[in-house]
């Protein structure tokens, strides 16, 4: 059977983990969590002390780190899903901390972060077969995806899902933090120089303030049956 790459980007909080591992799962792909990516290596920046008192990064120190920060994901037969390794450790609760959130779109706007993380991603998708979630799949890492899916919804519901989220885990957040967290990513993920997140020209946008997740799972699998069909 043909294999494609689908690639999911979009606002932080939208649900696209969810989403892109849930497809992955029902198409037999592999997914990769772009996200937890960048987030593993702000996690590897905070245990270093490589932020400055400013809250910036210490940009060279970080650097010379990139060599010695090695990502992988490896299945998790409990939960079915993708867990994040960080030199080998299960990093998939501390990467999703707000620690780590209000740091992650620093790290992310770096140039030799993300060229690092580009270059492995791309690598990934050498096969197809793949489903991909990020701020700039469909644009820069695979602008030649068959099926490019654009994710949007309200800052407010956004972190409402993200609050209930860590709630669930027993971490503890209040919304109004999560709420300016999550306008402070937008408009840096939107402005940094370096692979800003914005919507392909081909990409089909998916607002799902008001989808389940079962909604919106039909959507994306009647999308990927239209690009197959197509084939």
């Amino acid at each position: 059977m043909k294999k494609i790459v689908i690639a999911i980007d979009g606002y932080s909080s939208c649900g696209k983990s969810t989403m892109a591992k849930n497809l992955a799962r029902q198409l037999g792909y592999v997914y990769v969590d772009t996200g937890a990516m960048y987030r593993a290596v702000t996690l590897y920046a905070l245990r270093h002390q490589l932020f400055e008192a400013d809250g910036e990064a210490d940009a060279a120190s970080l650097q010379r780190a990139m060599p010695d920060i090695r990502i992988s994901f490896q299945f998790n037969a409990q939960t079915g899903k993708p867990d994040t390794y960080l030199n080998d450790e299960l990093v998939e609760q501390e990467i999703r901390t707000m620690q780590v959130s209000e740091k992650v779109s620093k790290i992310a706007a770096l140039p030799f972060v993300r060229t690092a993380l580009v270059a492995q991603q791309q690598r990934m998708g050498v096969d197809k077969g793949i489903v991909m979630d990020g701020r700039d799949i469909g644009t820069v890492v695979f602008p030649h995806a068959e099926l490019k899916i654009f994710v949007t919804a309200s800052a407010e519901v956004r972190a409402q899902r993200r609050y209930d989220e860590l709630q669930q885990k027993g971490m503890s957040a209040r919304y109004d933090d999560i709420l300016k967290n999550v306008q402070e990513r937008d408009y840096i993920d939107s402005h940094r120089e370096v692979s800003p997140l914005r919507k392909a020209d081909d990409a089909i946008e998916l607002d799902n303030s008001n989808l389940t997740i079962d909604e919106q799972q039909q959507w994306l699998l009647h999308q990927v049956d239209k690009v197959l069909q197509q084939g």
